[in-house]
């Protein structure tokens, strides 16, 4: 397996983010965080949180009706969708609400904390079907199926770890293990997206085969929720208005350089996922 272009400072050069402008909150993006679950309400936070550390403007969080409420208040910064669920999982009713909230969002990150279940495959379709900014992750990335060759205005982003990847393509994870990269790329065709194979070297690849690899980070990363945290730095870069490479680059660099600023304060273990966020505004180009 031949590593990719390394994503350090230099590549990211050649992918900037949007500029930092002066504005009110709907010059900074519209986001939808649909995420969590009566067993992982935390996966929300988590993820809505990193994605205002990552300079989005304006969120909505749409969770499980059983836990709105609640994480209602622990994020005060958002207009809370509470969404009907049946059996601990979200409800075939649920899938218009997603739909119409997506449509007023200029980008979506679904899935961190999402119970698994016959919903997922319809609110991905769903979304792929909207005009907004997408990341994926978690149960979502269970439910899709490979796309046809239409169109959308920008390609989703799509956060596997590798038994995710593994499920994906309908191989076993041996085989991802063996060639992380090539197993990327084909995701990458497979589902017309930008793809990250997580790992302890994590690798960003597009449909075309351009492939970059982070090596960085701490230890201290490998923890609950810090895939969570992951996916709504993507978001929140999405929601600014970042090109989906460009947000993908940029959240895995953000996310590692979080853990180096961690592990020398904290130790390179020990740090908890929660705090990886708040490393986030200063590492950020201004």
């Amino acid at each position: 397996m031949k590593p990719g272009e390394p994503l350090d400072r230099r590549a990211l050069d050649a992918h900037p983010l949007p500029r930092v402008i002066d504005g009110d909150k709907e010059t900074k993006g519209r986001l939808l965080v649909i995420a969590g679950s009566r067993e992982m309400p935390g996966a929300t936070l988590l993820a809505a949180t990193a994605a205002m550390r990552a300079g989005a403007g304006k969120l909505r969080i749409a969770t499980g009706e059983s836990v709105a409420a609640q994480v209602g208040t622990a994020m005060p910064e958002a207009m809370m969708i509470a969404l009907a669920e049946k059996h601990g999982e979200f409800a075939a009713s649920a899938v218009g609400e997603v739909a119409e909230q997506a449509a007023r969002a200029d980008a979506v990150v679904a899935g961190p904390g999402m119970p698994r279940g016959e919903a997922c495959g319809r609110i991905a379709e769903a979304l792929l079907e909207c005009d907004a900014r997408l990341a994926l992750d978690a149960a979502l990335l269970h439910s899709l199926e490979p796309l046809p060759r239409r169109e959308r205005a920008t390609m989703p982003v799509l956060l596997p770890h590798r038994r995710e990847l593994a499920a994906l393509l309908d191989r076993g994870e041996a085989e991802i293990e063996r060639d992380p990269i090539a197993s990327g790329i084909r995701a990458a065709e497979l589902y017309r997206s930008v793809v990250l194979v997580k790992g302890v070297d994590s690798h960003v690849v597009t449909p075309a085969g351009d492939t970059w690899t982070y090596t960085g980070g701490a230890p201290g990363l490998g923890v609950s929720g810090s895939g969570d945290v992951l996916a709504g730095i993507v978001g929140g870069l999405l929601a600014r208005g970042a090109e989906p490479l460009n947000a993908l680059l940029w959240g895995v660099w953000l996310h590692g350089q979080a853990g180096v600023r961690l592990a020398r304060k904290v130790g390179p273990i020990g740090f908890l996922a929660r705090e990886i966020a708040d490393e986030v505004p200063a590492l950020l180009p201004r």
